[in-house]
């Protein structure tokens, strides 16, 4: 039988109580797994969220370095806000502890790769939490894809709009602490996903562009329709709305392929143009196929015509305490778990998750100039 394996979590906010937590205590249920210890700079929320979730003895920490200094926690789980993701995985790392870190990796270039170099440093295992592969539609798309069915693809959109969802909680509009707004917040998603699916991490160059035009206008009541927030509308404050509302990326790949990336809070778009949730649309030589619609659309030729093929059913995605309806298994801490126990790969790497943090990175730095950010033969963007 395997180790049981102990789990400590650096953060006890919004991410942890709606996919975390709930996503790790299945695996508690399923056995091998405890949750030992909980570290959040408001002591009340690593209290109550120990009383929740954790083993009777777990600990409750304000500095997250007191929990990395216990030898018995085997993994971490790093839950913090972007700026603070590659300081205390880097610690994690270092600690010998094997570190899930939400997404985006870091909020710059080079904390990712301070988090790269530590794990091949030390020899632990790092993953990010782009839960959005395993959605039922992504998986099919990407089975769709391996099949062959759209051949190469030269053309893709990575879209996650909202027309409103400003989020409220958290520092989501802090740009010190999150490095950004929704490019970097959910775009990020999106862009994974696309890049994934195409198995194409290999970057020419990238242009972006984007608005600070609604975040600090609309201050209407939910009720009213106006407002760009999501959450507690009493907890809205406009005044200190410093992020991008929205933003868009043009992703040359050295073989030629374009990825356009698009991502918002806020934008006056329809209701069927916006409100699109981490979708892709691909297109190939053989075919393509699209999620808008939470299904995979295939458009190909069948029998000599333009035909589309809705491939499987509409199964909606579920992420722990966000979603509604029955609960299946996480499987992103189901494949992190097994990982743990020596069952198992990661699923996704800090290889692919760094390229979405470089492509990121670059596309601010293209808002700010105005110019096109050029990628090196290492795939780094190349330096003014």
């Amino acid at each position: 039988m395997s180790k049981t394996i102990r789990v400590g979590f650096i953060g006890c906010g919004g991410i942890f109580n709606g996919k975390h937590a709930p996503g790790m205590a299945q695996q508690v249920e399923k056995g091998g797994v405890e949750l030992v210890a909980f570290c959040d700079l408001i002591e009340e929320r690593a209290q109550a969220a120990a009383e929740k979730y954790g083993t009777p003895d777990a600990k409750v920490y304000t500095d997250y370095k007191e929990l990395l200094a216990d030898p018995t926690i085997d993994c971490v789980h790093v839950l913090t806000p972007n700026v603070a993701h590659s300081e205390i995985s880097v610690a994690a790392l270092e600690a010998g502890k094997n570190v899930l870190c939400e997404k985006p990796m870091a909020a710059t270039i080079e904390d990712a790769q301070r988090m790269l170099d530590a794990r091949d440093r030390t020899g632990k295992m790092l993953t990010i939490g782009y839960q959005y592969r395993h959605f039922p539609v992504n998986a099919t798309a990407k089975a769709v894809i391996d099949e062959g069915w759209i051949g190469d693809v030269y053309y893709a959109e990575a879209c996650y709009l909202r027309r409103r969802g400003v989020p409220t909680w958290g520092v989501f509009t802090d740009k010190s602490k999150q490095g950004g707004g929704p490019l970097i917040d959910i775009g990020t998603h999106c862009l994974d996903l696309t890049l994934w699916m195409m198995n194409n991490y290999d970057i020419d160059y990238v242009v972006g562009t984007s608005f600070e035009k609604l975040g600090r206008t609309l201050h209407g009541q939910a009720e009213q329709g106006q407002c760009n927030y999501m959450g507690d509308p009493d907890v809205w404050n406009a005044d200190t709305y410093e992020v991008e509302d929205s933003a868009f990326g043009h992703i040359k790949m050295k073989n030629g392929a374009v990825i356009n990336l698009k991502a918002s809070w806020a934008i006056n778009g329809s209701d069927e143009w916006a409100d699109n949730e981490a979708t892709v649309t691909l297109c190939g030589t053989k075919g393509g196929l699209d999620t808008r619609t939470g299904v995979v659309r295939l458009n190909h030729i069948v029998g000599g015509q333009q035909s589309t093929t809705i491939v499987g059913k509409k199964i909606a995605g579920y992420i722990p305490g966000f979603s509604q309806g029955p609960a299946p298994i996480s499987k992103e801490h189901d494949i992190w778990v097994k990982a743990n126990k020596g069952e198992g790969e990661l699923f996704v790497t800090a290889e692919q998750a760094i390229t979405v943090t470089k492509i990121l990175a670059s596309i601010y730095k293209s808002c700010q100039t105005g110019k096109m950010v050029k990628f090196d033969e290492n795939n780094n963007p190349i330096e003014d």
